[in-house]
C-alpha cells in the first residue's frame, strides 16, 4: 500500500476508534480496556475470553459493539445440557417439501458471545472452538463458512466450579486475549448509581440512538490496513524474547506457544493503528502482553503454593527482558 494511502487510511480507522469510545461512554462506565482489546482482537482476526463476575455489562457491551460495528449479534448461553447443533445448526426433514432444510446455528453470525462457556460439556467446546479456529461448520459432513468478520466474545465465572468444565491448555490458546473483568471502582460505581437514578441507564432507550459506524466490508477492509502497520526488526526479537523467556522462567511449567508470538505481532499492529501510527513501537507490545499471555501460562505446583500469579511472573519477564 502507498505509505500516504495508508497514512490516511489509519488516521480514519483512530478516528472512528475514538467516536466509538464516546459513543460507548455514554452507556458504558469504565471497562475501557475490555472495550479496546475488544477493537484490537476485531481488527486482528482474534478471539477475546473475559473471566469474571456476573453483571460487569459484558453483555451490553458485546451488543453495542455489533451495533456501532454494523454487524449482526448472536448468543449462545452455556449450560451442561448445550450439544453441538445448537450451537452450529441442524438439518431437519420438511414433510412438505420432502427434504432437509438447514437450520443455521447461532454460530452463523459477525460477532458471536459465548456466555459461561466453562458452562458447556467438553464435547460441545470442542465444537465450538473448532469453528473459532476454523471459521467454519460442519453440518452433517457439509462444511459451511462462518461470516466474515467472524469474532467470539467468550465469558467464564472463575468462582463458580459447580456444573463447569474448565478450558483446556489447548482450547484456551485459540484466544487471542483473556482479561479479567472486575468491579468498578468507587467514582464509577457512584456513577452508575447516579445513572440508574437518574433514569439513564435503559439499554432500550440507549439502543435508539446507536447508529453503525462501521460494517462487515469495512471492518474486512481496516484488517487488511491494520495487516500493513510496520513492526521493525527490534520489536519482532522483542516479542520473540518475551515468548521465549516464558519457556524457561523458572516459575513456570508450560509457556508461551508460537500461536503466543502471533498474537502479539497482530495485536501489537492493532494497538499502533488505534493510536494513529504506521509502525509498531515496544510500548504496544507491553501493553498487550499480559491480555496475550497470562491464559497460556501454567505455573509449577511450587509458584501456586506461594501464591504466585501468572501476572506476577509476566511483571518479572517485563522487568528482565530488554526492551529495544
Amino acid at each position: 500500500m502507498d505509505p500516504e494511502v495508508q497514512t490516511k487510511e489509519i488516521a480514519e480507522l483512530s478516528e472512528t476508534y475514538r467516536a466509538i469510545n464516546r459513543k460507548l461512554a455514554e452507556f458504558v462506565v469504565g471497562n475501557m480496556q475490555l472495550i479496546d482489546l475488544i477493537m484490537i482482537a476485531m481488527l486482528a482476526e482474534g478471539h477475546i475470553l473475559i473471566e469474571g463476575v456476573p453483571g460487569t455489562a459484558k453483555t451490553t457491551i458485546a451488543k453495542s459493539m455489533a451495533v456501532i460495528a454494523g454487524c449482526s449479534f448472536n448468543r449462545i448461553q452455556g449450560a451442561i445440557d448445550l450439544q453441538p447443533a445448537d450451537m452450529i445448526g441442524v438439518r431437519i426433514y420438511n414433510q412438505e417439501k420432502k427434504e432437509f432444510i438447514l437450520n443455521k446455528g447461532p454460530v452463523f453470525t459477525n460477532i458471536l458471545l459465548a456466555d459461561e462457556i466453562n458452562r458447556v460439556n467438553p464435547k460441545s467446546q470442542s465444537a465450538f472452538i473448532e469453528a473459532m479456529s476454523e471459521r467454519q461448520a460442519t453440518i452433517d459432513g457439509t462444511t459451511l463458512a462462518l461470516p466474515s468478520p467472524f469474532f467470539v466474545i467468550a465469558t467464564q465465572n472463575p468462582y463458580e466450579f459447580e456444573g463447569t468444565f474448565p478450558l483446556i491448555e489447548a482450547q484456551r490458546d485459540r484466544f487471542m486475549f483473556n482479561i479479567s473483568s472486575s468491579y468498578l471502582n468507587n467514582s464509577d460505581e457512584l456513577d452508575i448509581i447516579r445513572r440508574a437514578s437518574a433514569g439513564r441507564l435503559d439499554w432500550d432507550l440507549y439502543a435508539k440512538t446507536l447508529s453503525p459506524l462501521l460494517s462487515p466490508d469495512l471492518i474486512r477492509h481496516h484488517i487488511g490496513v491494520v495487516g500493513g502497520v510496520t513492526i521493525g526488526e527490534p520489536v519482532l526479537a522483542y516479542i520473540r524474547n518475551l515468548v521465549m523467556a516464558t519457556r524457561s522462567h523458572p516459575d513456570v511449567q508450560l509457556g508461551a506457544s508460537t500461536r503466543a508470538s502471533i498474537a502479539l505481532v497482530r495485536g501489537g499492529k492493532g494497538v499502533a493503528a488505534l493510536d494513529n501510527r504506521t509502525y509498531v513501537i515496544p510500548d504496544d507490545i507491553k501493553q498487550i502482553t499480559k491480555a496475550v499471555l497470562a491464559h497460556r501460562l501454567i505455573l509449577t505446583r511450587e509458584a501456586e503454593v506461594e501464591g504466585l500469579s501468572p501476572a506476577a511472573v509476566l511483571d518479572d519477564i517485563l522487568s528482565r527482558v530488554e526492551v529495544p
